[in-house]
C-alpha cells in the first residue's frame, strides 16, 4: 500500500492527529537523551507524462484535498513545529550541591554500626570536620553526647522518622559562638555505596540503609521562650507576694476557738489566684470567720481580693447578721470591677448559743464535724456569687458545741478537671471524720488526704476551727452565769446584787470587782429606760476577759454621746466607754439588742 495515495482519503483533521501523533512517538522522552535526527526521505518525483515532460501535481500525488474540501493551516499545527523549551529541573543537582549550601545541620550515616557518609559544612563548622567510614560513635561524638544513637537505631529498625526538641549543643570548633539550642529530626534513607562495583557484569550495587541527622537552629526560639518563662515568674512572684501580703501575716485567736488557716498558691506553671480568709474577733466573745474566692488569675485577682478583705473587716465592725455583711459586699464587688465576681461565706461564732450563724455568695458549703466524728454539711441558703447583683442573702445557722470542729475552703481543694465538684467535697468529708488533732494539723492532713502538692494547678484555702472541750483546770477559767430582768426600776438593785455575788466567787481582784458591778448597773439602767422587754443580764468569763452583756426587746442601738451640764441622763455609755476595755452593741437575730463592754484580765 502506498502511503500517499492512503493519506489522500484522510479528511484534513484526521491526517493532522496523525501526524501530530507520529511527531509525538518520535519525540524522545524528558529526561532520556534525544537521538540524533535522522534525514528526511525525499518526495518522490511526479510521475511523468508520455512526452517524457512531468505531469501536473495532482491530489493524490501532493497529499492534499481537493480544492472543494480546502482547509487553512491550523494555527496549532504550526506551533508544533516549533523548537520545545524545557523547564528547569534540579535533576541535574548533586546531593553536595543542596545539603552543602542549607545552614542546617546534616550528616549522614548508613549501616548498622551508623558509619559516617557525609557531614555538610554548617555541620563541620559546629564540630569541625568528621572523618567519613568510621562509626558514629567515633566519629560524631557529639550526638553520642546528646543521646541520639538510640535515637537512629530506632529509626533504622522501624524505618520511620524520629525527633527530638531543643537539645542544647555546646561549642564545638566555632567557640562560644556555635553553641546554642537544636532540634534533630533523624529520618531513614538509602545510600547509595560508593567505588567501584565488586562484579564488572553488575548493572548497580544494592544500597546501604542508612539516616540522615538533620539539626535545626531553634537557639532564638527557646531563648525567647525562656525570656517569656522568666517574665511570667516575675510576675507570679510578684502576684504570690502580693497575696501574701494582703492575708492575715496572723490569725486572732478567740477565747472560745482554736483556729488554723493555710493558703496554698497554685504549681508554677499556674497563675495565682484570689483566695482569701480572715478570722475577726466581734467582741462579746463573738468571732466572724470569712473565706473566699475572686474569680480570675493574676495581680489584679489578688488586688480584687485585698479590697474586698478589707471592705469584710470594716461591715464587721458593724456587727451586722451574716446576711447583710454580704448584701453590703455584693454591692462594693460591683464597683470594684464589673468584671470580676467572687464567691464568699461569712460565718459568725457566738460561744453563748453555741451555734455558727453564716450566710454564703456561690460558695462550697461549710463542714462540720461532731465529737462522735459524724461530718455534717451546713444547709443552704446561699446565693450567687458577689457582684452579679439583684439577689436578697439570707442568713441560716449549724450548731457548734463543744467538741465540735468546721472547715471553710476554697474550690481548688476539692474541684478536679477529670471529677464532678460533688466527689471531691465528699473526699474531703471522709478525709475531715478521720483527721484529727489541732487544726494546724488537721489542715496538712486535709491537703495531704485531697493529694494537694506544690505542683497542683489551683490555689487552695483552708481555714479550720474547734470548739474545745475544757475540763480540769482550763474549765475553772470559763464561767457563765445569766439573770432574767423582770419588773421596773427594782431591777437594778437586783442586778447589782447579782453581778456583785457572781464577780466575789469567781475570785476577781476588788478592783476589777467594783468597775464589773459599774458596768452592770450602768447597763441595765439604760436598757430599763430605753430599752423594752424581755431583759436579760449575762456574765461571761473567758481565761483572758470579762465579758458583760444585757439584751432587750427594742432594737435601736445606743450610741455615745457627749452629755451637757444640765443633762439629768446620757452619760451612762460614756461611763461604761471609759472604764471598760471596748464595749458595742448589736441587734440580735429574734428582734431587739444586745449591749456589751469587755474588760481585759491581768496576764497571770
Amino acid at each position: 500500500m502506498i502511503f500517499t495515495r492512503w493519506s489522500a482519503k484522510l479528511p484534513g483533521t484526521q491526517r493532522r492527529a496523525a501526524a501530530r501523533s507520529d511527531r509525538a512517538a518520535a519525540r524522545p522522552a524528558a529526561g532520556t537523551p534525544a537521538t540524533p535526527p535522522t534525514a528526511a526521505p525525499e518526495p518522490a518525483a511526479p510521475p511523468a507524462s508520455a512526452d517524457g515532460t512531468p505531469a501536473a501535481p495532482t491530489a493524490a500525488t501532493t497529499g492534499s484535498v481537493p480544492a472543494a474540501r480546502a482547509e487553512r493551516p491550523d494555527p496549532a499545527s504550526a506551533q508544533e513545529t516549533a523548537p520545545v523549551t524545557l523547564s528547569p529541573t534540579v535533576d541535574a543537582l548533586s546531593v553536595h550541591d543542596i545539603l552543602g549550601t542549607i545552614p542546617a545541620l546534616v550528616a549522614v550515616v548508613y549501616g548498622p554500626e551508623h558509619r559516617l557518609a557525609y557531614v555538610n559544612g554548617a555541620y563541620a563548622s559546629v564540630f569541625g570536620p568528621r572523618p567519613a567510614g568510621r562509626t558514629a560513635r567515633e566519629a560524631l561524638p557529639e550526638l553520642d553526647a546528646l543521646g541520639l544513637l538510640p535515637l537512629m537505631d530506632q529509626v533504622l529498625r522501624s524505618g520511620k522518622p524520629r525527633t527530638v526538641k531543643s537539645r542544647k549543643v555546646p561549642g564545638g570548633a566555632g567557640g562560644d559562638r556555635s553553641r546554642g539550642y537544636y532540634t534533630f529530626t533523624c529520618t531513614p534513607i538509602e545510600v547509595a555505596a560508593s567505588g567501584p562495583a565488586p562484579d564488572p557484569e553488575v548493572a548497580c550495587v544494592a544500597p546501604h540503609k542508612g539516616v540522615l541527622v538533620f539539626g535545626a537552629d531553634v537557639t532564638d526560639q527557646v531563648e525567647s521562650a525562656e525570656r517569656l518563662r522568666a517574665s511570667e515568674a516575675r510576675q507570679r512572684e510578684a502576684a504570690v507576694t502580693l497575696q501574701r501580703s494582703l492575708l492575715p501575716q496572723e490569725l486572732e485567736q478567740p477565747d472560745d476557738l482554736r483556729v488554723a488557716a493555710t493558703y496554698q498558691p497554685g504549681g508554677t506553671e499556674a497563675a495565682v489566684g484570689g483566695d482569701w480568709y480572715d478570722v475577726i474577733t466581734l467582741g462579746a466573745g463573738r468571732t466572724a470567720l470569712v473565706i473566699g474566692d475572686v474569680m480570675g488569675r493574676g495581680v489584679r485577682a489578688a488586688a480584687v481580693m485585698g479590697q474586698l478583705r478589707t471592705a469584710v473587716r470594716a461591715y464587721a465592725r458593724l456587727d451586722l447578721p451574716p446576711h447583710e455583711v454580704l448584701q453590703l459586699l455584693d454591692g462594693l464587688a460591683a464597683e470594684i470591677d464589673a468584671n470580676q465576681i467572687a464567691t464568699c461565706v461569712y460565718a459568725v461564732h457566738d460561744p453563748n448559743e453555741g451555734r455558727l450563724a453564716y450566710a454564703s455568695a456561690g460558695h462550697l458549703p461549710i463542714l462540720v464535724r461532731d465529737p462522735d466524728g459524724t461530718v455534717r454539711r451546713a444547709a443552704e441558703p446561699t446565693g450567687p456569687p458577689l457582684g452579679t447583683g439583684g439577689w436578697l442573702h439570707t442568713s441560716g445557722s449549724v450548731t457548734l458545741g463543744p467538741g465540735a470542729s468546721a472547715v471553710l475552703y476554697t474550690d481548688g481543694l476539692v474541684e478536679r478537671r477529670d471529677k464532678d465538684i460533688d466527689d471531691g467535697v465528699e473526699a474531703l468529708e471522709r478525709a475531715f471524720a478521720g483527721a484529727a488533732g489541732p487544726p494546724d494539723i488537721v489542715c496538712d492532713r486535709l491537703l495531704r488526704s485531697l493529694g494537694i502538692t506544690a505542683t497542683h494547678d489551683d490555689d487552695v484555702a483552708i481555714l479550720v476551727l474547734q470548739h474545745p472541750e475544757r475540763s480540769g483546770h482550763d474549765a475553772e477559767l470559763f464561767h457563765n452565769a445569766a439573770l432574767e430582768l423582770h419588773g421596773g426600776t427594782e431591777a437594778a438593785p437586783r442586778a447589782r446584787a447579782f453581778a456583785s455575788g457572781v464577780l466575789a466567787s469567781w475570785r476577781f481582784s476588788p478592783e476589777l470587782h467594783d468597775l464589773g458591778v459599774l458596768a452592770a448597773s450602768e447597763l441595765v439602767a439604760n436598757s430599763l429606760q430605753h430599752g423594752t422587754p424581755p431583759m436579760r443580764l449575762r456574765l461571761r468569763r473567758t481565761d483572758r476577759r470579762l465579758i458583760v452583756e444585757v439584751t432587750d426587746g427594742d432594737d435601736h442601738l445606743p450610741r455615745r454621746r457627749r452629755a451637757e451640764p444640765a443633762d439629768e441622763a446620757g452619760r451612762g455609755i460614756s461611763i461604761v466607754a471609759t472604764i471598760a476595755s471596748s464595749w458595742g452593741s448589736r441587734r440580735t437575730p429574734g428582734g431587739g439588742k444586745a449591749v456589751w463592754c469587755e474588760f481585759a484580765l491581768p496576764r497571770s
